[in-house]
């Protein structure tokens, strides 16, 4: 099957996203009734502006705890807690949205208990904000068709549900400062983008590295790839060039990319220097 001809994904024919919407569209009347923005709102639950607007659209799919959070604070009286049996069905209907050559890697990687990128041309895909994915899907070649693209984004955006999952897996992200000179989508959206990694960057739960443009050795000129280990399974690596995806379980080939990861990682700037580099470079902009 060509990559570009994306078939209709399963939760447009079962119907889960009218789930997700409904329960959206819910939230935003019971948020407006008690009379908050979706900042004010977002602060009291712990989300930014921009993701309780992904939920009230129901693009973002709201967590069990958010649900709890939300449902005490705008005094729902248990609507939004009644509807968590039903969105977590329809999570695991969702798993199998994206394109199906994507499907093992994204399966594999809702179950994962550890997450580990290098990232070298973009951020990667689990950070990214609704207008980076866009942008990235937008200038890509051959050109998509809108509707295509925004199928594409919302898939990524599904995918951020795991870093909202308790317990959490463990994340590491290791990215090639080139990646964050490049303004791309223009420079608000690198802006928006550069805030998105600084607020994720101080999760407890993710480790994010950046590796700087003048370290005169690298271990890893080959690409970028991904390192996930399975529920109950040995830890498998992923890559993924100019749309050709590898998910790779020989342990082996396995042992190599987790040497190279580890050495990367000894190479890039710690987590802390590495977010006041992305603070330094906001405050440039």
């Amino acid at each position: 099957m060509d990559l570009e001809e994306r078939p209709e994904s399963a939760i447009e024919e079962d119907g889960t996203s009218e789930l997700f919407i409904a329960v959206g569209e819910q939230l935003k009347v019971l948020r407006i009734r008690a009379g908050l923005t979706q900042r004010e709102f977002g602060k009291l639950v712990g989300y930014t502006e921009g993701q309780i607007s992904a939920l009230e659209r129901g693009v973002r799919i709201p967590q069990p705890d958010f649900l709890d959070r939300a449902d005490q604070i705008l005094n729902a009286g248990g609507v939004l807690i009644a509807a968590k049996r039903a969105i977590e069905k329809a999570q695991v209907k969702a798993r199998v949205r994206h394109p199906g050559w994507f499907r093992d890697y994204a399966n594999v990687e809702a179950e994962a208990v550890s997450l580990h990128v290098y990232s070298v041309q973009a951020v990667p895909g689990l950070l990214q904000t609704e207008a980076y994915a866009r942008a990235v899907f937008t200038h890509r070649r051959p050109l998509l068709d809108e509707a295509t693209i925004e199928k594409r984004v919302l898939d990524r955006l599904a995918r951020q549900q795991i870093l909202e999952r308790w317990p959490a897996p463990t994340f590491s992200f290791a990215l090639e400062e080139a990646l964050l000179h490049r303004p791309t989508g223009g420079a608000a959206v690198m802006t928006e983008q550069l805030q998105q990694l600084l607020r994720l960057g101080q999760f407890r739960t993710v480790e994010l590295q950046v590796m700087p443009i003048e370290r005169e050795e690298h271990p890893s000129l080959d690409g970028e790839f991904t390192l996930l280990t399975p529920k109950g399974r040995p830890q498998v690596a992923y890559t993924e060039i100019h749309g050709y995806p590898r998910l790779i379980t020989d342990p082996e080939e396995v042992r190599i990319f987790s040497e190279r990861y580890g050495i990367i990682r000894a190479q890039a700037l710690t987590p802390r220097e590495s977010l006041s580099l992305i603070e330094k470079m906001l405050g440039e902009r």
